[in-house]
């Protein structure tokens, strides 16, 4: 499932329109996500930065469907160092 979503991703590289746009968006979304799938249930410790980086890269996408949530802004806590 993956490599169809990778592929159907990277299969994509132009960029006519505003819908184009989001869709493209939308298959980032869901690669991401089973990369944070991946993450999860792989049965070694859970690496933290990976962790981090795509729940960072989740919210950055998901912010354009969700402008009024704030989610590009919930991003900088996740690297606060205190």
């Amino acid at each position: 499932m993956h490599s169809k979503v990778e592929a159907s991703y990277l299969n994509n590289p132009v960029i006519k329109d505003d819908n184009e746009w989001l869709e493209k968006q939308r298959m980032l979304l869901a690669d991401i996500a089973l990369h944070l799938l991946q993450i999860s249930i792989n049965p070694d410790k859970i690496k933290l930065n990976r962790l981090r980086d795509n729940l960072h890269t989740i919210l950055t996408i998901s912010d354009q469907f969700l402008p009024k949530a704030g989610l590009k802004k919930t991003t900088e806590k996740l690297y606060d160092k205190n």
